[in-house]
């Protein structure tokens, strides 16, 4: 059985990849300073999967902890999730993201190469892209980034294209998210944002569950209901591709850095969203029309074809899947 470090384990997304790491026979170990998530998540994480979680509570930039738990765990590989990911607040305080995401990052991947882990998987998003000129997003799209935190994605991106120049016995895999959303069918493990909510559905959430209403930005775009278009794609399809991408380097005899796409294809927008949710769960979804807000392009979803294609994974999870499963997470914590 192979001892995988996930970084950031605890929160929402990376729960999701131990219950997934589990399902297909690897023991994960976790990393976690829970500033943004709760220990209580990993007793979740017992009971949902019966097994022991082993976690150490640390942030991933200390060196000498990190050399320690890939030692004594005798790590196989790396999956990185811990990250900042407030837009708003990267825009802010550019420099606490550059410290977290950049510079951390760099001294997991210095520390992952001088204890011979060679596999690494890297949480990337579709931030990277910025306002692309194209709806359809593909891996060769340049990469333009708006704020911060999608520059502090991108610039992990570059340090793995470069470090495979320079170790290229190196296996790394750069995942980019588009719009994450759903929970698991247990409905034991999913998304609490510490904090005002920054996605789409849980502000979908919190708005029903304290009948206050929330903007819409905008009604008047070039679509067939006036707003803006997203790739949702549902928290569990996330988590297997981790997995897949994972199998795939172990295969492969030499190194290898590769980047994917990962959401549906298929575009739906934030109407369509509220009217799944309130179809879906039966309750009435406040909300309130306001003016456009500068930056947010009409439609943007991913192109999963290569995907599909090198690691044999598709998004499974529906819309309806995803608001529904969101909703009974959120009764569940009731």
């Amino acid at each position: 059985m192979k001892n995988i470090l996930v970084t950031g384990g605890a929160g929402y997304i990376g729960s999701h990849v131990v219950v997934e790491l589990i399902e297909a026979g690897y023991h994960p170990v976790i990393l976690d300073n829970f500033s943004t998530s709760e220990k209580s998540s990993i007793d979740r994480l017992e009971h949902l999967t019966g097994q022991h979680i082993v976690y150490y509570e640390a942030d991933y930039r200390d060196h000498k902890m990190l050399q320690q738990i890939l030692r004594i765990e005798r790590i196989d590989g790396i999956i990185h999730i811990a990250a900042y990911k407030a837009v708003g607040e990267s825009v802010a305080e550019p420099l606490k993201y550059y410290q977290n995401n950049v510079a951390g990052f760099m001294t997991l991947l210095e520390t992952a190469i001088d204890a011979g882990v060679h596999n690494i998987v890297f949480s990337s998003s579709a931030a990277v892209y910025g306002n692309p000129p194209t709806a359809q997003v593909t891996e060769d799209e340049a990469c333009n980034p708006e704020n911060p935190y999608g520059w502090s994605k991108f610039m992990c991106d570059v340090m793995l294209r470069d470090t495979h120049k320079a170790n290229p016995h190196l296996k790394k895999t750069s995942l980019r998210y588009f719009n994450v959303v759903g929970s698991h069918g247990s409905y034991k493990i999913g998304e609490s944002p510490k904090g005002a909510p920054q996605n789409l559905l849980p502000i979908i959430v919190r708005a029903v569950k304290e009948n206050k209403p929330f903007q819409v930005f905008g009604d008047d775009y070039d679509t067939h209901d006036g707003t803006c278009l997203r790739d949702y794609i549902h928290v569990v399809d996330l988590a297997k591709a981790h997995v897949a991408a994972l199998q795939k380097m172990e295969k492969q005899e030499n190194g290898s850095f590769e980047i994917y796409n990962l959401g549906t294809g298929t575009p739906t927008s934030v109407l369509e969203l509220i009217k799944a949710f309130e179809k879906v769960n039966g309750v009435k979804v406040p909300y309130e029309i306001g003016p456009r807000r500068a930056g947010d392009p009409v439609s943007y979803f991913a192109v999963p074809e290569k995907a599909i294609r090198e690691l044999g994974w598709q998004a499974k999870h529906t819309i309806e899947d995803a608001v529904r499963s969101s909703w009974q997470w959120q009764l569940a914590q009731s």
